[in-house]
């Protein structure tokens, strides 16, 4: 399986906007969700192993503090056409499944990866109230075949400080995931080749 680390975009960057519709086609803009104090941006896919390792505490950590105020945005960004694995039935059926309580958006243009500089699934980024990044990288550090328990510790920990109005620790670590599978041609220049 590929091994692709986060590409660690700067701490203080603003929220790129996005305008994408979910499995059943309903639009959602980055406004939709402004009186949150906290956004988390998840990049995910359906066949990606380090996804599927980690999907059923993420599913429960965005119940944990959906009620607390994170907004939470899960985007699917692979190439559907060489990936129809990853489609919007597919898609459908993991949010029924799991218990997903937001929205799960097709970047059929990849243009809001290109935007977030997203490189792997899974790949996270939380901003603060202002919409500025505070927190990318790891959702904890196991990994499929590690041993490690999935906790999701790494990003609670930095959901509880935004929610409770301290700094995040700058020390984060990147995720690490399968490649995000880019149209050809399509490839944007922060990613090897």
């Amino acid at each position: 399986m590929a091994r692709t680390p986060s590409t660690m975009l700067a701490l203080g960057t603003s929220a790129p906007d996005f305008d994408l519709a979910d499995y059943d086609g309903r639009r959602h803009r980055l406004a939709d969700f402004a009186p949150s104090p906290a956004l988390l941006v998840a990049f995910i896919c359906e066949h990606c192993p380090f996804v599927r390792h980690v999907r059923e505490e993420f599913a429960r950590f965005a119940r944990d503090y959906a009620p607390r105020g994170l907004a939470t945005i899960a985007i699917n960004s692979n190439d559907l056409e060489a990936y129809p694995q990853d489609g919007p039935d597919a898609m459908r059926e993991e949010a029924r499944s799991l218990g997903y309580v937001f929205p799960y958006l097709i970047d059929a243009a990849q243009e809001a990866a290109r935007a977030y500089r997203a490189a792997c699934t899974p790949d996270f980024f939380l901003f603060d109230a202002g919409r500025r990044l505070v927190y990318r990288g790891q959702f904890d550090d196991s990994r499929p075949g590690n041993g490690r328990p999935v906790t999701g510790a790494d990003l609670r920990r930095a959901v509880d400080a935004v929610l409770a109005g301290r700094p995040v620790d700058p020390e984060q670590y990147p995720s690490l995931g399968c490649n995000i599978k880019w149209k050809p041609g399509l490839e944007p220049d922060y990613v090897a080749r």
